[in-house]
C-alpha cells in the first residue's frame, strides 16, 4: 500500500512570500493620466495641436472617433476641406456619424439640420424658418466644434480654449530634403503615459527589443550604452545611449517634446557597424489619449538615405519600425517574441504607477513626469499656460533624435565606458552649439563638425561649462 503524500509544500517556506501583504494594488497616479474634459491633465493636453486622423482614411462619409475621451465625428464637405464636431446633434442626440456631408458642412440623418464646420446651425428645415423658437436655436445654439489642420497625411486638431490656441509646430523633421515620409498608425489598449514613457527608456530597447526573444532591430541594439538625460526649454527631453560596437563608438538619442511628440534613431539603417552622421529618427510620433485607458500612436515612418531604407516603406515594415513586430500576431506569438504593445498594455488599462521603484536609468522618465505635472499644476492653481515647443527666430522646431556612429576606437590604458560617455556628451553638446544654425545650413553644419570628431578624437577631459568658457 502506497504511503500518503506528507501533507507539506513542494518548497521552502520563508518569510519572502509576501504575496498577501501585497495584494492590494497601489495607486493610479490621476494626476497625469486622466484626460477626460475638466481633469488636470486633460485641460493641459487641450492646449497642444494633436494628430487625431489619417488622411488616407477619411472618404466621403463621417468617421466617429474618440480624442481626450470626447466622442467626436471627422468629415470631409465641400470637396477637399475637413470637419471636427461633437458626435451628437444638438437638437435631439442623433448621431452625426450617420450624417451627410455636403458643400458647407455636414447635416444630421434625423430631421435634417445642416451645421458648418464650426458648428453653426446653417438649416432647421423641419421647423419654419422665420418661426421665433428656430431663429433663437440658430442664434443661441452651436456645435461642438474644433479647428483641423491637415499636414502630409494626417489631420490634426486643436481642442482647447479657441484665444489661446498656439500656432500649428513645424518641426525641423518635416523640411529634410529627399526624406519620405508614410502616415501611420498604431492603438494601444492602454492609458498613453504607458505607451510614452517607452521613449525615455533607452535600456528596454537592450532587453525587450534585443535579449528577451530576438533582435527586433539589429543585433548592437544589445550593448547596454552609457545613459545621459538632457532637458531644454522646459518641455523637451533627451535620452542618449553611447554603445560599442568594435572600434565603432554609436549615440543613439531618444527624445520627448511634451506633451507627447516622439522620435528616435533608425530601426533598421543603423547598426553601429558602418558611419553615420546625424541620421534621424526612424519615426515621427505622437502618442495621443484616446481616453484614460485607451491610446493611438499617429506617425510619419521616415524613409532615405537619413531616415530607415525604402524596403521597409509598408504598412509591415511600419508596424516593424514602431514596435519591433507585427500588430496582429496569435497570443502564442505574443509571448513568445513580446514588442512594445506587450509590454505596456501588460501593465493593465492604466498602470498603478505608485507603486513602482524607479532606478537611476529611469532617470529621463522621472524628469519629464516631473515636468509634466508641473505644468499641469501651474495651469491648474495658477492659469499658466503650458510652453509651446520652442522655435528659435525664424527656424523651425529643433529636435535630435538621430543615430550617429564614428570610428572612434578604445583608447590605450583608458577607461572605455567613460571614453564612450565622452563621446557622446560631445556629440551632444556640438548639436546644442548648432541650435539657432538657419535651417539650410544647421544639419550640413553638424555633420561636418562630427566627421571632424571622428578624425580628431575626444578627450577624455570633461568640457568646460559655459561659464568657465565665458571666464577664459
Amino acid at each position: 500500500m502506497k504511503q500518503a503524500a506528507e501533507n507539506v509544500p513542494t518548497q521552502p517556506v520563508t518569510a519572502n512570500f509576501r504575496g498577501y501583504q501585497q495584494a492590494h494594488p497601489a495607486a493610479i497616479d490621476d494626476e497625469i493620466a486622466r484626460v477626460g474634459p475638466g481633469t488636470p491633465c486633460g485641460e493641459y493636453m487641450r492646449r497642444f495641436w494633436h494628430p487625431i486622423y489619417l488622411t488616407s482614411e477619411l472618404g466621403d462619409l463621417p468617421r466617429a472617433i474618440k480624442i481626450l475621451g470626447e466622442e467626436l465625428v471627422v468629415f470631409r464637405y465641400g470637396g477637399d476641406k475637413v470637419g471636427l464636431v461633437h458626435k451628437y446633434c444638438p437638437h435631439r442626440r442623433a448621431s452625426l456619424e450617420y450624417g451627410r456631408c455636403e458643400d458647407n458642412g455636414i447635416r444630421c440623418c434625423y430631421h435634417g439640420w445642416l451645421f458648418a464646420a464650426d458648428g453653426e446651425i446653417l438649416e432647421t428645415p423641419g421647423e419654419s424658418e422665420d418661426a421665433e423658437p428656430a431663429r433663437m436655436v440658430r442664434e443661441r445654439t452651436r456645435l461642438g466644434a474644433y479647428p483641423v489642420h491637415e499636414y502630409n497625411g494626417i489631420v490634426f486638431a486643436y481642442m482647447g480654449p479657441i484665444d489661446k490656441m498656439p500656432p500649428f509646430p513645424v518641426y525641423d523633421i518635416f523640411l529634410i530634403e529627399d526624406m519620405v515620409s508614410r502616415p501611420y498608425k498604431a492603438p494601444y489598449n492602454c492609458n498613453w503615459v504607458q505607451v510614452l514613457d517607452a521613449i525615455m527608456d533607452p535600456v528596454h530597447t537592450s532587453f525587450l527589443h534585443s535579449q528577451n526573444s530576438h533582435p527586433q532591430f539589429s543585433e548592437g541594439m544589445a550593448e547596454l550604452g552609457e545613459l545621459k538625460f538632457y532637458e531644454r526649454h522646459e518641455n523637451q527631453f533627451l535620452g542618449s545611449s553611447t554603445r560599442r560596437v568594435g572600434d565603432n563608438a554609436w549615440v543613439r538619442v531618444n527624445e520627448l517634446v511634451l506633451p507627447n511628440f516622439t522620435q528616435a534613431g533608425s530601426a533598421f539603417a543603423a547598426d553601429g557597424t558602418e558611419p553615420r552622421y546625424f541620421g534621424r529618427s526612424c519615426f515621427t510620433r505622437w502618442v495621443v489619449p484616446v481616453d484614460d485607458e485607451h491610446s493611438m500612436v499617429y506617425a510619419w515612418a521616415n524613409f532615405g538615405d537619413r531616415g530607415d531604407p525604402h524596403q521597409y516603406n509598408t504598412q509591415e515594415g511600419c508596424e516593424l519600425i514602431e514596435q519591433g513586430e507585427r500588430f496582429e500576431r496569435s497570443p502564442e506569438e505574443k509571448q513568445r517574441r513580446p514588442a512594445d504593445s506587450e509590454a505596456v498594455e501588460g501593465m493593465g488599462p492604466i498602470s498603478t504607477h505608485k507603486g513602482e521603484n524607479l532606478m537611476p536609468t529611469d532617470r529621463g522618465i522621472s524628469l519629464y513626469r516631473r515636468r509634466v505635472r508641473r505644468q499641469i499644476r501651474d495651469l491648474a492653481t495658477e492659469g499658466k499656460e503650458p510652453p509651446q515647443p520652442v522655435s528659435l527666430e525664424a527656424n523651425a522646431v529643433r529636435t535630435y533624435g538621430q543615430d550617429t556612429v564614428l570610428h572612434l576606437p578604445p583608447k590605450n590604458g583608458s577607461d572605455d565606458r567613460a571614453y564612450l560617455m565622452r563621446i557622446g556628451e560631445q556629440v551632444m553638446d556640438m548639436q546644442f552649439r548648432h541650435e539657432a544654425s538657419p535651417d539650410d545650413v544647421r544639419d550640413s553644419s553638424i555633420i561636418a563638425e562630427l566627421r571632424d570628431i571622428e578624425a580628431n578624437g575626444v578627450s577624455l577631459e570633461p568640457a568646460k561649462s559655459r561659464a568657465e568658457r565665458r571666464q577664459a
